[in-house]
C-alpha cells in the first residue's frame, strides 16, 4: 500500500519555527516530523510514498535527497503555486496515488497506532476507514451505532454539517479525527466537481451518504498533535 503524507501547510500553529522552515522539518525530541512520519509507517511495510509540499518546498526536497528518501520510493506533489487544502492535494495527486487503496497521514500526528493492524484490515468494504479517538476537541466527526461517518459538528459554535436534514448531535457518537485514514480509489469521480482547494473531512460528509465512510474506534490510542511549539517542546517518544 502507499502511503500520502500531508507535508504541505503553513504551519501557522507552529510559528515561529516555521518562519525558517516548513512543519515537516521541525524537530521533535531531536528527530523531524517527516522523519518520524516516514519511518513510523516504512515500519508497518510501507516503501512507496507520496508527500505534497509548498511552504519551504525545496528544502523538504533537499532534505529528502540528504538522506537517500530513507530508502524508500518518495514522489512529490508539487504545490507550490496553491495550497490546495487536504481534499484538494489527494485530487491533484490522483495520478502519482493511482487506481489502488492507500494510506493518508498527517505528517504533525504522532500515534501508538497499531499501524500493521490497521492496514492488515484494509478498507473492509468501505470507501474509506478513518482512525477517531475518545480525545477532547471543539471539532468532532457524528458516528452512527455502526461505525458509519453521519455528519460533523463543532461544539463551541453549534455548527453541524451533514447530508441529513435536521441531525442532532447528540443522537450519534462524537469522535475525534486523527489525521490517519485510508482512501478508496472509487472515491476520486466524485472529486471532479470539487474546486482545486477544499477539505477532506467536508468531502467525505458529501459522499457518506452515497458510500460507507467508516470510523475505525482504538480505544487505547494515543494521539498527539505536534502542530504548535508547546506540544513539540513537551513531546518524548512513546515507550
Amino acid at each position: 500500500m502507499k502511503a500520502f503524507i500531508f507535508a504541505a501547510g503553513l504551519g501557522t500553529r507552529l510559528r515561529p519555527l516555521t518562519l525558517s522552515k516548513p512543519k515537516a522539518l521541525v524537530e521533535a525530541d531531536g528527530r523531524t516530523l517527516i522523519e518520524r512520519c516516514i519511518c513510523s509507517l516504512k515500519a508497518a511495510g510501507i516503501n512507496d510514498f507520496i508527500i505534497n509540499v509548498h511552504h519551504f518546498a525545496d528544502q523538504i526536497e533537499d532534505y529528502l535527497a540528504e538522506h537517500n528518501n530513507f530508502d524508500c520510493n518518495i514522489l512529490i506533489s508539487d504545490e507550490r503555486k496553491q495550497l490546495l487544502d487536504t481534499g484538494g492535494a489527494v485530487a491533484a495527486a490522483r495520478d502519482l496515488l493511482g487506481n489502488e487503496t492507500f494510506l493518508i497521514h498527517n505528517v504533525d500526528i504522532v500515534s501508538n497506532l497499531n499501524l500493521n493492524s490497521f492496514l492488515s484490515k484494509g478498507l473492509q468494504g468501505a470507501a474509506a476507514r478513518l482512525v477517531v479517538s475518545q480525545r477532547q476537541t471543539s471539532r468532532y466527526l457524528l458516528i452512527d451505532k455502526d461505525s458509519k461517518l453521519c455528519g460533523w459538528t463543532n461544539v463551541k459554535t453549534g455548527e453541524i454539517r451533514g447530508p441529513a436534514l435536521n441531525m442532532h448531535p447528540s443522537d450519534y457518537y462524537k469522535a475525534a479525527f486523527s489525521g490517519i485514514h485510508i482512501f478508496g480509489p472509487q472515491l476520486f469521480p466524485y472529486m471532479d466537481k470539487w474546486p482545486s482547494c477544499f477539505s477532506i473531512i467536508d468531502f467525505y460528509l458529501s459522499v457518506c451518504d452515497i458510500f460507507p465512510i467508516e470510523a475505525e474506534f482504538c480505544p487505547e490510542l494515543i494521539i498527539k498533535d505536534l502542530g504548535t511549539p508547546q506540544a513539540i517542546a513537551s513531546f518524548s517518544d512513546f515507550q
